[in-house]
């Protein structure tokens, strides 16, 4: 199977946490914000909170460079372990803002008041924009934020994480609409087995290439997702070989974008969803 993106030879253009270059990262408003630049994927991450809820965040945590606490001074680092999101309900998460500091890295963020959305949400927003602007479907790329060190800790064991994101997803997605991605194998090895018929994207930051991550994974998942600068055209197109889409991530500079569609990946991940209008 092949997600809803990638069936044709269109590029297949990400949002990287929604379009974190010009909106607060993972939250809805960044979401419309990467739909309304034509992506054709949203890029997210997810943890899960002590009540068993599906959160859209990239830190498992409060992170001390964009969140503020409900009295709304910043989250300090001596603090971060004590807002761990796998100890906080999803009420205590939502009472924390995560955008209308900004974030230093990309000062062409618009800087709003942004709360952590749950995923059931921020899918149902999209859906409902898309509806109602009469636009095509788009696909979701979705990272769950687990490591070897975090079991326990910072998020389920892996069974119970996988299947608890995928049991918000069976209540309002087809298996075409989305994608499952993991820098940790673990996770994709038990989907592989638990929900075969669910797309696989192997996230990659090593120096093993392309077949050394293969032999680890242990089996051919449907996307491969280097990052950007560790990939060459040799790997992509030993990629295509092997039956794999390739997408990099995170791809910001126009004049690289351009050579990566030129070497042949199949998309790209931005954290600037409008400076990839027009790639071919």
């Amino acid at each position: 199977m092949v997600s809803l993106s990638l069936k044709s030879q269109e590029l297949d253009v990400q949002g990287h946490r929604g379009a974190r270059g010009l909106v607060p990262e993972n939250t809805i408003p960044a979401f419309i914000r990467a739909l309304e630049e034509g992506v054709t994927t949203l890029e997210l991450d997810v943890v899960i909170t002590k009540d068993k809820q599906v959160v859209i965040s990239h830190e498992p945590y409060m992170s001390i460079s964009i969140c503020s606490k409900p009295n709304g001074q910043p989250v300090t680092n001596s603090e971060m372990e004590q807002f761990n999101i796998y100890q906080m309900t999803y009420a205590e998460v939502s009472r924390f803002d995560c955008g209308i500091r900004g974030n230093s890295r990309f000062p062409e963020q618009q800087k709003m008041a942004a709360s952590k959305p749950l995923l059931v949400d921020m899918i149902k927003q999209v859906e409902n924009y898309l509806a109602e602007k009469g636009l095509p479907k788009v696909a979701y790329n979705i990272e769950l934020k687990s490591t070897p060190k975090g079991d326990g800790i910072s998020h389920p064991q892996v069974e119970e994480f996988a299947d608890i994101v995928q049991t918000v997803l069976d209540q309002v997605l087809t298996n075409d609409r989305y994608t499952i991605q993991c820098f940790d194998f673990r996770v994709l090895k038990y989907y592989h087995q638990k929900y075969p018929d669910v797309d696989l994207v192997a996230l990659v930051e090593n120096m093993k290439g392309v077949k050394g991550n293969l032999k680890e994974l242990g089996f051919v998942p449907e996307i491969y997702s280097p990052y950007h600068a560790l990939l060459s055209r040799k790997d992509i197109e030993l990629c295509h070989q092997e039956g794999m889409k390739v997408i990099p991530w995170t791809v910001n500079d126009r004049d690289r974008m351009e050579k990566l569609v030129n070497w042949g990946v199949d998309g790209i991940i931005t954290d600037y969803p409008d400076r990839a209008k027009g790639l071919r």
